[in-house]
């Protein structure tokens, strides 16, 4: 499939940009849908974006590039140019979590709150976003003769990309029907994303062939790890010490 979707003025719109746009949408309009929930005013969901989508972008290239330093060190340019490709969720994740927290202080919202608010749509944008990987025919995993193999240049691999994408679909569902029949304590709904986000990922690391790597640890697998660790000791916790939803 031809990764470019049409041009404008001789300039390429990719395939992957428009899905990940449209996951964008998708994860937004979730999250203004949640933020009744939470009596938080729709328009805050927006400005929110306004702010973590950029800082996001920065976050996600950045955390590739320290990954990639040998590929990029004294190529200022190369960097930058995002159109080349190089851009890791979890950078793009940590830095919409930072994003939340000072804009949640601004705001004088509790950031509890608006990050369990946010998770599910940002999970669903996750689930979406990965069919870009798809289209650039990118992110897969090992060789497989898996009847549901993807095929690369007449090779066939794990199609680690749909894994994920469904892996974080499920997530995206049981995320909104426990935050709706079975949250108890604020915050639980963005420490059980880290904690089902991390199993998935985890598992789908295994399998790619273009893991970012550090120390001779898949650095995916080791900050997915921490996460449900962390997550579950945090989610217990905030069970029995935690302020309820209602307060």
């Amino acid at each position: 499939m031809d990764r470019v979707a049409f041009s404008i003025f001789g300039i390429d719109i990719m395939w992957y940009a428009i899905i990940i746009c449209f996951g964008i949408m998708a994860g937004l309009f979730v999250a203004t849908k949640n933020s009744k929930l939470r009596n938080i005013e729709e328009d805050e969901i927006s400005n929110l974006l306004l702010f973590a989508l950029p800082i996001s972008v920065i976050g996600a290239r950045i955390y590739y590039v320290i990954f990639e330093w040998e590929n990029y060190r004294g190529n200022f340019l190369s960097m930058i140019n995002i159109r080349e490709g190089g851009l890791a969720i979890y950078g793009a994740v940590i830095a919409a979590v930072v994003v939340v927290y000072f804009f949640s202080k601004y705001k004088k919202i509790d950031f509890r709150d608006l990050a369990d608010v946010c998770a599910p749509g940002l999970i669903l944008g996750q689930a979406i976003g990965r069919w870009g990987n798809f289209i650039n025919q990118e992110a897969h995993g090992t060789e497989t003769n898996l009847p549901w193999a993807v095929i690369i240049d007449g090779k066939k691999y794990h199609p680690t990309f749909l894994y994920e994408s469904i892996g974080n679909f499920l997530i995206f569902i049981f995320l909104m029907i426990y935050m709706r029949k079975y949250q108890k304590k604020k915050g639980e709904i963005i420490l059980l994303y880290a904690i089902l986000y991390g199993i998935v990922r985890f598992f789908v690391e295994g399998l790619r062939t273009d893991s970012l790597m550090f120390l001779g640890f898949r650095v995916s697998q080791v900050l997915s790890l921490v996460g449900v660790i962390v997550g579950t000791i945090l989610f217990f916790l905030n069970r029995k010490y935690g302020k309820d939803i209602n307060n």
